[in-house]
């Protein structure tokens, strides 16, 4: 049991990290997290009536544009690229009412700088350059309840959790910001609007999040690990407006920004490395990405539906009750598939992803 409790703990803070994404370049994924506490000390689990904080961090720049599968190089050698640098930061608070039902609290916080042509001058202005808009604030918190459906107490060695949680839009769904345009005489002024969907801090829509987890020891020291979410968010558009382009403006379903759903899943294996030292592997892949028409309401508005694909190398350090992890998610596919809008117009618009990002947690049970 020993042995199995060292793996365990490490495995658990795997399981957990950093689960929460915010947007992956312009498929905007908000933060998400599972949420059951993980053990940091002689027991898997935390202990009924305990606590455990956690900060997450998650680092990426995206800036590969994609329709469908197919890269578009030519952005990159027209010197045209859409450039979204993200760091996001989120606060978990997590409570064990007894050893199957715990309760968390996250609460996101992003930092978002926007680089971009053809929102300013445009992309084939003669005096064409790369302007910036930023975002920086909370994103939309969520609550969620966790259920392990065996008692951890007796099944160590494998076990299912189902979670069931709120998310509210205390995320600014309206960031405004200032972006230049050429007068009929070619001078520069600003005009201030709302920056692009992919970092707006929230969605600005209630929505329930449905979570499942589970894990199983194969070998004394390897765990086999899965874990996803699904976002539901039954608004169809929130009262952003959306103006890429002319064209889009007289678009009427693509007037205001969609209140999108999210989905995220992982699957993978850890291997406790060095368990005395509390040091572990792992090695998985994950997907992640938004819909093209969400499960309850309509799906109108501007959305860049879409999902990537990854191999997820991870490593945790775990020493008394503080545990530290680190994964870098590798995108293997990147698709942009057809919004709604696409469809009723017979057209195909294209989104940026990164090539990976970081994602890091640091834990504390107490």
């Amino acid at each position: 049991m020993k042995k199995f409790s060292s793996i365990a703990i490490i495995f658990f803070c795997i399981f957990l990290i950093n689960f929460k994404n915010f947007s992956q370049g312009c498929v905007a994924v908000r933060h998400m997290s599972c949420s059951t506490g993980s053990g940091t000390s002689s027991s898997s689990m935390l202990q009924p009536g305990q606590w455990q904080v956690s900060l997450g961090f998650r680092n990426l720049h995206s800036h590969r544009h994609f329709v469908g599968t197919e890269e578009q190089t030519h952005r990159a050698l027209n010197n045209t690229e859409v450039i979204n640098d993200s760091q996001g930061f989120d606060l978990g608070i997590s409570y064990a009412y007894n050893s199957r039902l715990s309760f968390a609290l996250n609460v996101p916080f992003a930092v978002n700088v926007r680089a971009s042509k053809y929102e300013h001058y445009g992309n084939t202005a003669a005096n064409s350059q790369y302007f910036d808009t930023y975002s920086t604030g909370i994103g939309d918190m969520r609550l969620t309840a966790t259920y392990w459906l065996l008692d951890p107490l007796d099944h160590a060695k494998g076990n299912i959790a189902l979670g069931l949680g709120v998310k509210a839009p205390t995320g600014n769904s309206n960031v405004q910001g200032q972006f230049h345009k050429l007068d009929k005489e070619g001078k520069d002024y600003l005009l201030t609007k709302a920056v692009d969907q992919s970092i707006q801090l929230g969605d600005g829509g209630w929505g329930a999040n449905l979570e499942i987890q589970g894990y199983q020891q194969v070998l004394p020291k390897t765990v086999l690990y899965f874990n996803g979410f699904y976002l539901f968010n039954p608004r169809n558009v929130n009262n952003t407006l959306n103006a890429v382009s002319k064209e889009a403006a007289a678009n009427e379903i693509v007037v205001y920004h969609s209140v999108a759903d999210q989905f995220a899943g992982r699957v993978g294996a850890s291997y406790a490395l060095l368990p005395k030292a509390g040091l572990a592997v792992s090695f998985g892949g994950r997907i992640e990405g938004v819909p093209a028409h969400d499960v309850f309401g309509k799906s109108e508005g501007f959305r860049r539906p879409g999902y990537i694909i990854s191999v997820e190398p991870g490593i945790v350090y775990s020493k008394g009750k503080n545990t530290f992890a680190l994964t870098v998610p590798i995108a293997t596919t990147r698709n942009r598939i057809k919004s709604v809008a696409d469809l009723k117009y017979g057209k195909h618009g294209d989104a940026a992803f990164a090539d990976y990002f970081i994602s890091a947690t640091l834990s504390h049970r107490f």
